[in-house]
């Protein structure tokens, strides 16, 4: 539990500084900054596996790791939306809210618990739709909030009522005892579906996705970026988790509503995401196509799979938050969120052009980027089964997600109408650019990245 103790650790000072304001708020973000640098460089060095409170806390090399992902995601945030978080007057309660959310997905992916894993998902929502609302003064922020918490309130219920059936059929709630039990009867293969509709809704698989544009939207850009990559991030590895353990004896069965939900996210995320003209409505789109993918390598049954979405989900979070980084700064500097504006960028900014561009050749899946090796292991994993056709149906969206890309990339290097002035970065969120352009490009060409990452399933 080396993790979840370091994540309370912030939280507690976090507190003690909320009750005692005895911090500027930019002392207090860098404080919080190096204590998750600090977290995330420890989470790496190993911690027990010793399974907790009776099994319903587990905690493999795995499961680790990928907790040390999210704690990784959670220091870029900190570090690239430094403007907003320095001006907000609501630092604190957003750092607070934030780290309660982090602490409940890392207890999220290693329950070992149905139960556990409900109340860790609770934990992990609730202050999202809290945080959703922060732009007090926006109408759109409480519209977006709204939006969010009623969606997490049905995909929740929907969430229970396939915990109950599971329990009903097997009579346990540990994961264990439950994949002993499973038997691929009727009653069982309902409440599969049901507990799998809760986390489509949480990773706006289609047709659950609805709510993602208008929530993305209406947020603040730091917790837009943190649903985007984080929230997705965390319910990926629990997702993949399930369907390579608990569920695997259903592998049958689920295989085949995996191969539709995919086609049918890849397709409507892609169509949606050519017609967008706001940024944080189009990476939202953009981000749902990319949850495709992920669903994508859940459907081999191999022990490579969980490692193949937990590389791909670094990746992402790598590429979602250049890009999500580039859009914050030049929304809080100019106040510009429609796409047609970035135009000319490069003549007035190349770093921020250079660095948008380098995020959106990696979620297209241009080499050398990294992008491109992490969808190239998750289709090897979606062509194990030997569908081939499901296969070339997830290469053709990605040459379609190729003209929407670099439609933004060809605005940013032509010539500007109306030049956007000079954007001078923080140093923080210079050093969050630059970290994630390091990342796409030598996460891709270091090969024992991955290779490690397969060791650890």
């Amino acid at each position: 539990m080396k993790t979840e103790w370091m994540v309370m650790a912030i939280l507690l000072a976090v507190l003690l500084f909320r009750l005692g304001r005895g911090l500027a708020q930019s002392t207090l973000l860098s404080l919080v900054q190096l204590l998750l640098l600090l977290s995330t460089a420890l989470s790496l060095t190993g911690d027990s596996t010793t399974p907790l409170f009776g099994g319903m806390y587990l905690n493999g090399p795995l499961a680790a790791f990928q907790k040390s992902v999210l704690l990784f995601a959670a220091w870029m945030i900190s570090l690239l939306f430094s403007d907003w978080q320095r001006e907000s007057s609501h630092l604190s309660e957003y750092l607070i809210l934030l780290l309660s959310s982090l602490l409940g997905m890392c207890f999220m992916v290693s329950s070992g618990n149905l139960l556990m894993l409900y109340l860790s998902l609770e934990l992990a929502t609730i202050p999202m739709a809290a945080a959703a609302n922060l732009d007090l003064g926006r109408k759109r922020s409480s519209e977006g909030a709204m939006k969010l918490i009623l969606s997490s309130a049905f995909s929740s219920g929907v969430l229970l009522f396939g915990i109950s059936w599971v329990y009903g059929t097997t009579g346990s709630l540990d994961f264990g005892v439950i994949a002993k039990g499973i038997d691929g009867s009727p009653l069982q293969t309902l409440a599969f579906m049901f507990l799998f509709a809760a986390f489509a809704f949480k990773m706006s698989a289609v047709p659950f996705h609805l709510w993602t544009a208008d929530v993305y939207q209406g947020s603040p850009m730091p917790v837009t970026a943190y649903l985007s990559v984080v929230s997705k991030g965390s319910m990926a590895f629990v997702l993949v988790n399930l369907l390579h353990g608990m569920f695997r004896s259903m592998s049958g069965a689920w295989y085949h509503l995996l191969m539709v939900v995919v086609l049918a996210t890849l397709v409507v995320g892609n169509l949606f995401a050519l017609r967008q003209q706001d940024i944080k409505r189009f990476l939202a789109f953009s981000s749902i196509a990319q949850v495709g993918f992920i669903l994508l390598g859940m459907t081999g049954v191999r022990p490579l799979g969980p490692s193949a979405v937990t590389y791909f989900v670094l990746i992402y979070i790598l590429s979602n938050l250049a890009a999500f980084g580039v859009a914050a700064l030049v929304s809080a500097r100019t106040g510009i969120e429609d796409i047609p504006s970035y135009k000319g960028l490069a003549k007035s900014n190349p770093f921020l052009a250079w660095m948008m561009a380098l995020s959106l050749f990696s979620l297209a899946g241009i080499p050398p980027t990294a992008g491109f090796f992490a969808k190239m292991f998750l289709i090897v994993e979606g062509a194990w089964q030997g569908d081939y056709w499901f296969v070339v149906a997830a290469a053709i969206n990605i040459a379609v997600s190729l003209y929407y890309y670099m439609r933004i990339v060809r605005l940013l290097f032509s010539e500007p109408e109306k030049s956007i002035p000079t954007l001078v970065p923080a140093p923080s969120e210079r050093l969050g650019l630059l970290v994630c352009a390091v990342g796409m490009v030598l996460a891709g060409l270091l090969s024992w990245i991955y290779d490690h990452i397969s060791t650890l399933n």
